[in-house]
């Protein structure tokens, strides 16, 4: 059987409380950091400015609010489901509703005016970081390539495995049999809002921190976390000039982001 060990060694955490202390998989340094993400959302906001300006709006604010404010459906996911003990009996498989994960813009109410102008504005910006960049075949190539290949780590006998183990404690708690942690998390008992988060009922809470508890007794997001790296290594060197030049796009963005953030600040 796997051995339960992250990407990166063969020492484990003895608590897992996030997928990222686990540790990098193969594939993470093909796709955008947080830092570019930061990065490149304070170029497009310089760049989309900039354009506004030319068109006759020169105060246009760097994070505006649209005219009228838009309805809001965040999209709930995670790599391996809940597995924060802390936050499972508090939250259950939602969050803090004090603390939503998605901001409120800073800036003032843009104008109609400026509302009309600004998708011509998004799409210079857009064309302005991706220069140099075959957009349809190179682009965050890891990420097309993520479907298929957790496609085949889910369907690893090893990771069937330890979901069984996984589902059988589960029940042994006298919670729902599930098929996978997954199905758990998604659980549409839980009453997701528009805004993604969940009613926090004693059942949901309850069910979240047998969820956990299980996972941290047999390893489960351990050994799934291996069997991704094993997967996503294989894939990598199978498709090696496809990443290769994805991972040349992604230099040629952050190349493009660094440009915009020197002439702009």
């Amino acid at each position: 059987m796997l051995a339960a060990t992250g990407a990166s060694g063969p020492e484990r955490r003895e608590v897992v409380n996030s997928a990222s202390d686990l540790g990098p998989l193969p594939a993470d340094q093909y796709d955008l950091t947080p830092q570019d993400y930061q990065r490149s959302q304070r170029a497009s906001a310089l760049l989309t400015r900039r354009c506004m300006a030319e068109r006759g709006h020169p105060d246009f604010p760097l994070d505006p609010r649209y005219p009228s404010d838009p309805v809001v459906a965040t999209a709930v996911s995670t790599d391996y489901g809940a597995l924060d003990l802390a936050a499972a009996r508090r939250w259950g498989y939602g969050w803090d509703p004090a603390k939503p994960l998605v901001t409120r813009p800073k800036g003032r109410r843009m104008t109609d005016a400026e509302f009309m102008d600004l998708p011509a504005c998004n799409d210079e910006t857009n064309r302005h970081l991706m220069r140099g960049i075959n957009v349809g075949r190179d682009w965050l190539y890891a990420s097309t390539r993520a479907i298929k290949v957790d496609k085949a780590v889910k369907r690893d006998p090893r990771l069937r495995a330890a979901w069984d183990e996984w589902s059988r404690c589960v029940a042994e708690q006298g919670f729902t049999r599930y098929h996978d942690p997954g199905a758990a998390y998604t659980d549409a008992a839980w009453q997701r809002g528009s805004d993604g988060n969940t009613r926090h009922t004693e059942r949901e809470r309850a069910t979240a921190v047998a969820d956990v508890t299980c996972k941290r007794r047999n390893h489960t997001a351990e050994l799934w976390h291996s069997v991704r790296a094993q997967k996503q290594a294989v894939d990598i060197t199978q498709h090696r000039d496809r990443y290769a030049a994805g991972l040349q796009a992604l230099r040629t963005y952050r190349a493009n982001t660094a440009e915009a953030l020197r002439e702009l600040g």
